[in-house]
């Protein structure tokens, strides 16, 4: 996820540091929990000035109530309330981050493998918040690893995020150097390619592994269009950004979606404490659904 900027940052000078006031972020605070299920507390009044700063200057306004006028009266197509909630979503993630996390789905792909159990429907993952794509790309590489002749056909990940501009960086699949230095080095010549016009030292997915990944735009806080039932799901420091009840929501969707003995991975700090009994915790932020 992105670093906080302080308001005054990136202005230049002879311009005027933008401040928002309690009212003005009264609305913002509103409108994003509307339109992202994002649950922004007090303490975020200066994150929002500064990750909003942008867009005001985009149209040269000088105060935050000019921007939600425009937002109200000048945005028939919802585009800029899309690049509101671009610009206030956070946006952190890394290839093998909570490396834990893919050798208990590794150890789950060799038991469960698509010969033995998926066969013909195939194995389903959804990596639920995936940001810039290192999330989704991990799982691949880990199922590439374990299942040999995994393909398109065998195995479909789904993932998704509400940021626009994250999936369009996902979907191209191109890494700097300092982004890949967590992929073991046995897998970097066989799922990623130098990548021409690119800053030196850059990567690209190789086809084989991107084709396992299909990159959707989700609302989480609003009905989701999935319907087949699913082997994984990873939602990975995603729910810390939302209320209690946005929380027990998802958690319960999720449970839905899950196929019996089905995973869900959460991030360190998220717990399922008080919610749905059907999930049998594991340890590590690892949950299985009872039936499997």
């Amino acid at each position: 996820m992105s670093r906080v900027m302080s308001a005054a940052e990136g202005t230049g000078a002879g311009i005027r540091p933008l401040r928002i006031t309690r009212q003005e972020f009264g609305h913002f605070r509103a409108l994003v929990y509307r339109e992202a299920g994002i649950a922004l507390g007090d303490h975020k009044r200066e994150l929002v000035c500064s990750r909003l700063g942008k867009r005001l200057r985009r149209y040269g306004y000088a105060t935050f109530s000019e921007y939600w006028e425009h937002l109200q009266e000048r945005d028939p197509d919802g585009q800029e309330r899309l690049c509101m909630v671009n610009a206030i979503t956070t946006n952190k993630t890394e290839f093998f981050r909570e490396e834990h996390h893919f050798a208990i789905l590794r150890s789950v792909v060799l038991t469960r493998s698509a010969a033995e159990r998926h066969a013909p429907r195939g194995l389903r993952i959804w990596s639920a918040g995936c940001s810039s794509g290192e999330e989704p790309y991990t799982i691949a590489l880990t199922v590439l690893d374990a299942l040999a002749g995994a393909s398109a056909s065998s195995v479909r990940i789904l993932a998704s995020d509400i940021n626009t501009d994250m999936l369009a960086r996902a979907e191209e699949g191109v890494y700097a150097p300092e982004q890949i230095a967590r992929v073991p080095a046995a897998f970097r010549g066989k799922c990623f390619v130098r990548c021409a016009g690119a800053p030196a030292g850059s990567v690209v997915v190789r086809p084989h592994v991107r084709d396992l990944v299909t990159f959707r735009r989700i609302n989480l806080a609003e009905p989701w269009p999935i319907r087949t039932p699913l082997d994984s799901i990873f939602c990975r420091n995603v729910l810390i950004y939302f209320d209690r009840a946005l929380q027990e929501l998802c958690v319960s969707r999720f449970v839905d979606l899950l196929r019996p003995g089905g995973y869900l991975f959460l991030g360190g700090a998220e717990s399922l404490l008080g919610m749905r009994s059907e999930l049998r915790n594991l340890g590590h932020s690892v949950y299985q659904k009872a039936g499997g």
